[in-house]
């Protein structure tokens, strides 16, 4: 099983206090601003389809690509308003184009290598329509070389099972990667069976310049980047920003 399989038995218990009302608000507000008249949506990396649903009622027509079975079944058990497809970003074609197109919760820093990211951008360009918006977020490197990452311990729990995350990272400082190893113990809380899984996500903290150069190879243009569900420019606290491009 993939590292993602495993990753969706407990993913949305990991991030039940995620704000996912507010960042699809948050998300609105970008489009309404940059593309008024935007009625599609695609997202590349929609994972469990969290603000894919929220869009949906919102009144858009929402697509979602994700290559994790698992979490695409979670997706599709909960709406069948958004349509869902298996495939990789970096070469899904759906043969159709898209007034907006996201990527979010740090997918484009899981395009570790220059050819990953390249690859992801020119999906993101063949879906566009012209003049259309394209927006994701990433790990933002002034900020992840000021504030380095460090070890943490995550506990929470549901009716069902208990759930104990170690995060400890490893910097890889000439490749600007990180990779953030997880034990996590998970308890059945009517058993008391308790199994443990161990993961490791490599991910990619990207600079400005570097994604401007990736983005203009692909016919994109950067036109704007913003700390994300704030607006404000980023710096040297700012561990997530929002890229906005014009196809």
């Amino acid at each position: 099983m993939s590292v993602f399989g495993t990753y969706s038995r407990y993913y949305n218990l990991l991030y039940q206090d995620k704000d996912y009302a507010g960042e699809a608000e948050y998300i609105r507000s970008l489009i309404t601003r940059h593309c008024p008249q935007a009625q599609t949506v695609l997202d590349l990396g929609c994972g469990t389809g969290q603000h894919d649903h929220l869009l949906a009622q919102m009144g858009y027509d929402v697509t979602g690509i994700d290559r994790s079975e698992e979490m695409l079944n979670i997706a599709n058990a909960q709406s069948s308003t958004p349509t869902f497809h298996q495939d990789d970003i970096r070469t899904v074609r759906l043969n159709t184009t898209f007034d907006v197109i996201i990527s979010l919760f740090h997918v484009m820093s899981y395009q570790t290598t220059n050819a990953d990211l390249a690859a992801a951008f020119a999906t993101a360009r063949a879906h566009l329509k012209p003049g259309g918006l394209f927006l994701f977020d990433c790990w933002y490197g002034p900020a992840v070389l000021t504030d380095r990452p460090s070890v943490r311990v995550k506990r929470l729990e549901d009716g069902v099972i208990s759930v104990t995350r170690i995060a400890e990272p490893v910097m890889h400082e000439n490749d600007n990667l990180v990779d953030v190893n997880y034990q996590v113990l998970v308890r059945d809380k009517s058993s008391g069976d308790v199994v443990e899984l161990k993961e490791s996500h490599q991910m990619r903290y990207l600079f400005r310049p570097e994604l401007e150069l990736l983005l203009a190879e692909a016919g994109l243009s950067l036109f704007e980047s913003v700390e994300w569900l704030t607006d404000n420019k980023p710096g040297f606290t700012t561990w997530v920003v929002c890229f906005l491009v014009r196809g």
